[in-house]
């Protein structure tokens, strides 16, 4: 009765458009009371679900977008990468892949990169000939990948709250299924502008721009991801100082190289990162008391023994689990569905001997595709205001881009090396 309570609870504020933080601590801290177990476990829990040291990464993550935002990062890469692909058919279109996989080694936000990358390539995509929802399809499907590609925001999350699973390990095998999720939506962008000609209607601006120039404006956004990825991998320093370094860097290329950057941008910035980050941090606190509430009164491992015990299999439970993401995905960020559902998913995994590394990209994969599938998605909803379209618009033309994630999905389910393969070599 108190799980059904606890359930009720929960969707009951989520459709009432209570945020998604205080629903998760409200409806935990019911269940608490009609168990009749002591309240201070709500304030206990608070404490006990923040006070761990890989989490102090995410506000520096955060920021490490902003300053990379506002230094004018996006735009460069933007220009050197239209140099070196080229003008022509989904040619721009490419681009803004591939700025937006860039830009996901280095804030790993989703939302934050559909609104940078959209910002840039919007105007220059409409005066080269492509409609304006195919754009905010292209823009918010390629932010997904952002989630995938190391650093990520949700990976630190999972590490965070799975034993056994290390940050560096979940970076290491993020990158590989990352880039696959990068190269399945390129694909479905250059066959439909193929056969609807779209792109390569003017070669004004970057069309006469050399690779070689553009590269050494945009050589310093380039190196953001290998400074945080290498500098981890060659033991410098924790996921947590390398959000700590690329801040810093990030703040030299705005005032040293590019000088674009003033202290009244700094003041901006904290200002932004630190709301952003309190809102992530309060969610993460407060699903302790939801977690806790689900784990001590027994709900937990009732609704996993029931889903294994369908008599689906591996992949008919995969395949369940997936359709079930992907439409949360539309609602929630990947943040607030690892707070809320991890605590099942786990016994699940572990029922079926499953390799919780794996396992995670997995549930990220599923989340990202959720992230630009319409009716409601975050990623879509960013991208959608940038070009000035309605959601609705975009579906006959992002359903082949979340058609490609899938594929991409399929294949990190049918070979667990390609997730798994680089964190073994490395050592993690």
């Amino acid at each position: 009765m108190t799980g059904f309570v606890l359930v009720a609870a929960f969707v009951a504020m989520m459709l009432a458009a209570v945020p998604v933080g205080v629903a998760i601590g409200l409806a935990g801290a019911l269940a608490i009371w009609l168990a009749g177990q002591s309240i201070m476990a709500v304030p206990t829990n608070v404490y006990t679900g923040i006070a761990k040291y890989p989490l102090i990464a995410i506000p520096m993550f955060v920021l490490v977008g902003s300053v990379f935002d506002r230094t004018g990062v996006a735009l460069r890469l933007v220009r050197f990468a239209t140099a070196l692909v080229g003008a022509g058919r989904g040619a721009l279109a490419t681009v803004s892949v591939l700025v937006a996989m860039v830009l996901g080694g280095i804030s790993g936000s989703g939302p934050a990169t559909s609104a940078a990358v959209g910002q840039v390539v919007t105007p220059s995509m409409i005066k080269d000939g492509y409609p304006r929802a195919f754009i905010a399809s292209t823009v918010g499907a390629a932010a997904a990948t952002d989630i995938l590609i190391p650093p990520s925001i949700a990976f630190i999350i999972y590490a965070v709250l799975v034993p056994g699973v290390s940050v560096p390990a979940i970076f290491a095998a993020g990158m590989i299924p990352g880039i696959l999720a990068g190269i399945s939506i390129i694909i479905p962008i250059l066959i439909i502008s193929w056969l609807r000609d779209f792109g390569g209607k003017t070669q004004q601006g970057d069309g006469a721009l050399s690779v070689w120039s553009t590269f050494k404006e945009a050589i310093w956004g380039l190196m953001a991801p290998v400074i945080i990825l290498g500098g981890m991998r060659a033991g410098l320093f924790t996921p947590t100082e390398a959000a700590v370094m690329a801040v810093a860097y990030g703040l030299f290329i705005g005032f040293v190289i590019y000088r674009t950057l003033t202290l009244r941008d700094v003041y901006e910035m904290l200002v932004e990162a630190g709301e952003l980050s309190g809102i992530i941090l309060i969610v993460v606190a407060l699903a302790s008391v939801f977690a806790w509430s689900l784990s001590t009164l027994g709900i937990v491992q009732p609704i996993a023994d029931w889903i294994v015990s369908l008599g689906l299999g591996p992949y008919g439970t995969l395949l369940l689990l997936g359709l079930v993401l992907i439409v949360i995905g539309m609602v929630l960020d990947g943040i607030s569905i690892y707070l809320i559902l991890l605590p099942i998913l786990i016994p699940i995994a572990n029922s079926f001997g499953w390799d919780l590394v794996w396992f995670g990209i997995l549930l990220t994969m599923m989340v990202a595709i959720g992230q630009f599938t319409p009716p409601v998605a975050v990623n879509l909803m960013v991208s959608c205001k940038i070009a000035q379209v309605p959601m609705e618009s975009t579906i006959p033309w992002v359903s082949w881009m979340v058609l490609g994630m899938m594929t991409a999905l399929a294949m990190v389910v049918a070979v667990p090396d390609l997730a798994l393969w680089l964190p073994r070599v490395l050592g993690y």
